[in-house]
């Protein structure tokens, strides 16, 4: 016997149900998303904007040490993470858009940003809110502004804000005209993540918080230890990927961070 249209409205289980969860799943469409959202009786916390982020995690394939990255992607929202970026290096793009189909749902309820790495195609596909990409995939690519990234993006899709990593003052200044959501700022020091790179040392930090007007990252071999420096040097965002990932306790490492974050923001608004 087929269930009726209330039946599968009201089953979590039920066909209708199924679609709407689907379309929550793949469009960006705001009307949409509410219909689904209220239908289903959910409720979905919205991004903070950027400038309010403190905290930027990663789920990176590299660092996930067994776990499953829902399970990452969970903690890190539960630890207090603002943003969270997927980090996939060497996997094929459309393994990284399955990724991203299975983290967006997590990342969205818990109204944490999530950040697609390298791939603005899939950021945009999958209706994540921003993607990162490096000073060889934007600039090197002949680049100069980020709307030429997604061109005329469907109607029904909001294209993603873009985030640029940089290394140097000149670089920064450049980024800056290329119309970023943020910039990173690092590796402030020697990290695993990027063994071969030279760190940028708390100098770039000081020259950032001076001369930097839009919101940045402070990245690179960031941890407790050595968090006060960074955040002395004028730093009030960080990105942390090994000093977290690298913990047993992945909720705690994050919640450890937010809180020096937090008080440090309080201290200086």
């Amino acid at each position: 016997m087929v269930a009726s249209t209330r039946d599968a409205m009201q089953s979590p289980s039920g066909v209708f149900g199924n679609l709407l969860r689907e379309s929550l799943s793949i469009t960006n469409a705001p009307r949409l998303r509410a219909f689904a959202i209220g239908a289903l009786g959910l409720h979905e916390r919205i991004m903070q904007p950027i400038d309010r982020c403190l905290l930027y995690g990663f789920v990176d394939t590299a660092y996930l040490r067994g776990r499953s990255p829902e399970r990452v992607a969970r903690d890190l929202c539960e630890g207090g993470a603002d943003l969270i970026q997927l980090r996939a290096k060497g996997v094929p793009s459309a393994e990284v858009r399955r990724l991203a189909e299975r983290l967006q749902p997590i990342a969205r309820e818990a109204g944490v940003g999530l950040v697609i790495n390298d791939f603005p195609e899939v950021a945009l596909d999958v209706g994540a809110p921003l993607c990162h990409l490096g000073q060889e995939d934007f600039f090197d690519h002949g680049h100069t502004h980020v709307r030429e990234l997604f061109g005329q993006a469907p109607g029904h899709c909001v294209a993603p804000g873009v985030g640029l990593s940089t290394h140097a003052p000149a670089q920064a200044q450049r980024a800056l005209t290329a119309g970023p959501a943020y910039i990173a700022i690092g590796p402030v020091f020697a990290t695993g993540t990027k063994p071969t790179a030279t760190p940028v040392t708390l100098e770039y930090v000081r020259w950032a918080a001076a001369h930097v007007s839009i919101p940045w990252f402070a990245i690179g071999g960031i941890t407790l230890d050595n968090l006060d420096d960074v955040l002395d040097a004028g730093a009030r965002r960080v990105c942390v990927v090994s000093a977290i990932l690298g913990a047993d306790d992945v909720v705690s490492a994050c919640q450890a961070f937010k809180q020096r974050l937090v008080s440090k923001a309080r201290e200086c608004p």
